[in-house]
């Protein structure tokens, strides 16, 4: 299966957490586990290429191919640790973007 159909989002966030859905060709997804989440090493075992740090969190029943993502705000992508100065930096950019007022 060619890695070069797989589709990524953008990366959309709220105040806690950045995300991207991945759409997986539909004979890919046949052939994952229905009931659990993929591991890191499964889900770039089928060819899914991000930075570090991003944990496959939910199943989309009605499109089992598309799989969930999330991570931290502040994640450095090369560690996939939360470094505290990207985090503020992060979330003082969601507040900006929705005319939230720091606190």
């Amino acid at each position: 299966m060619s890695a070069s159909r797989i589709e990524y989002s953008e990366k959309y966030a709220d105040d806690h957490n950045e995300y991207r859905h991945v759409i997986l060709p539909k004979e890919l997804a046949k052939t994952l586990p229905k009931s659990r989440l993929l591991t890191e090493a499964e889900w770039r075992g089928i060819g899914v290429q991000q930075s570090r740090g991003w944990t496959h969190y939910a199943i989309h029943r009605p499109e089992p191919h598309i799989l969930l993502f999330r991570r931290a705000l502040g994640t450095d992508p090369q560690t996939g640790r939360i470094d505290p100065e990207l985090e503020r930096q992060a979330r003082d950019e969601y507040k900006g973007q929705f005319g939230l007022r720091a606190k």
